[in-house]
């Protein structure tokens, strides 16, 4: 080994063992070893993936068995309500709501992230236009000035981050069509200067999903709040890896996954949060029979539960609601203070092992520097991305590609250490050195 490289891997190891998350590590499934793997490394795989997948949680399959054979196979529909499915969708989201800093009382889990973005989207639109016609009672003054002072402009316009998720872009436009309002797509770091006296509401990512940019999420929420409208949050990129602050920022809504960096499991269901001031007059777009106020009461008339019941829709999907219940146990005891600076340090620690291992003009990083602009991801631009990406999986080091030129590697700090860091750096710059490519 050279000598940089002998020094970045000690000093690894020395981060390493003053790691206060490292025990973490043992709770998940990480070696992914098997007789028919013919990859390099395939015991050690360096996993830096988290950020599209979360790793497997160690307690997900007895707990999965347990709901398939005793709860499922033996109690069958008496699970409703003794082992707690009926209550699942608000108890888990109260889970959820300890890591992005909401009261309980204020999260419900259930449908896809897509979904729960249009009921936050049309259910905010919805609020803001009757505020603005008078009819969603007193408007405080920190949140955009009297009731008087803002019923003249009618709110019939929806700002959108015009580098967001291809999904929030469709929707958002979708919820526009359906609501009478125009759609104007600005960057995120714009949209505090954007909102103007007729915006209704501004859906904005907490974390850009291809730069790992954060966004300014209580200035944006601020100005948002000044110019009278209501703003949602997407916090597909942040919530596990970062601590987001909703009931202390005053964010309206918000919407996440949990199969990122909360670990639930492919197609786990999503979250939506209500902030508990808008509980009354959140208006869902998709009123079903588990939000009603009576759910077996079967009434031919709709009336909405009260409190964050009102997101819910139909039922549960209960397997994949539970894995996700279980897989939340790793954040018994952690801190989301002491996760955001691990993953800081991590972040850090690549980009220095990628200056010092990889081939100069090679890549460039179009994440930003500046810890307070950082999430928990790296995005190297890369001419010949996909093949270089390839080839890193092949040797046991597993980011993602991002067309056209985009190599993503996300850090979960709950199980990425730092020797990880180091070796994946070093295996990126042996793959660059042998592959003829341009220059980023």
């Amino acid at each position: 080994m050279s000598e940089p490289h002998a020094t970045l891997a000690e000093e690894a190891a020395k981060l390493d063992a003053a790691d206060e998350l490292r025990a973490k590590r043992a709770e998940f499934v990480l070696d992914d070893s098997d007789d028919s793997d013919d990859s390099d490394d395939s015991d050690n795989t360096v996993y830096l993936d988290g950020n599209s997948l979360g790793a497997l949680p160690a307690a997900v399959p007895a707990r999965l068995a347990d709901v398939i054979g005793r709860e499922w196979g033996r109690l069958r529909i008496r699970s409703w309500e003794e082992s707690g499915w009926w209550t699942a969708p608000e108890r888990i989201g109260d889970r959820i709501g300890r890591l992005v800093g909401a009261a309980p009382g204020q999260v419900v889990v259930g449908d896809s992230t897509s979904v729960n973005v249009f009921k936050a989207v049309v259910g905010a639109v919805r609020i803001a236009q009757a505020r603005a016609a008078g009819r969603g009672g007193t408007q405080d003054v920190t949140r955009g000035g009297t009731r008087d002072e803002l019923r003249d402009e009618p709110r019939d316009e929806i700002l959108v981050d015009e580098s967001t998720f291809p999904t929030d872009g469709y929707i958002a436009e979708s919820a526009a069509r359906m609501t009478g309002c125009t759609l104007r797509p600005v960057p995120a770091p714009d949209i505090a200067a954007a909102v103007g006296p007729r915006t209704a509401v501004a859906l904005v990512n907490h974390v850009d999903y291809r730069t790992g940019r954060l966004h300014d999420l209580p200035g944006t929420t601020a100005a948002v709040h000044a110019a009278g409208a209501l703003v949602v949050w997407d916090l597909c990129h942040s919530a596990g890896a970062l601590p987001v602050g909703l009931d202390a920022h005053g964010v309206d809504l918000a919407v996440g996954c949990t199969y990122k960096y909360l670990n639930g499991g492919p197609g786990s269901p999503a979250y939506l949060y209500v902030a508990r001031e808008h509980q009354p007059r959140f208006d869902s777009p998709l009123p079903g029979w588990n939000s009603h106020a009576d759910p077996f009461g079967m009434a031919p008339a709709y009336a909405p539960a009260d409190g964050a019941l009102r997101g819910r829709v139909g039922t549960p999907d209960i397997l994949s609601m539970l894995a996700l219940e279980a897989a939340l146990d790793v954040w018994d005891g952690v801190s989301p203070d002491a996760v955001r600076a691990k993953s800081l340090a991590l972040t850090d620690f690549f980009l220095r092992c990628v200056e010092a291992y990889v081939p100069a003009g090679r890549v460039e990083s179009v994440t930003p520097a500046a810890h307070h602009e950082r999430g928990s991801q790296v995005a190297l631009r890369c001419a010949d991305a996909g093949e270089v990406m390839a080839e890193l999986i092949r040797r046991g080091v597993v980011g993602d590609f991002r067309r056209p030129d985009v190599l993503r590697f996300g850090f979960t700090p709950l199980y990425t250490g730092f020797a990880d860091v180091e070796r994946a750096a070093r295996v990126l710059a042996a793959v660059l050195a042998e592959a003829p490519g341009e220059a980023a």
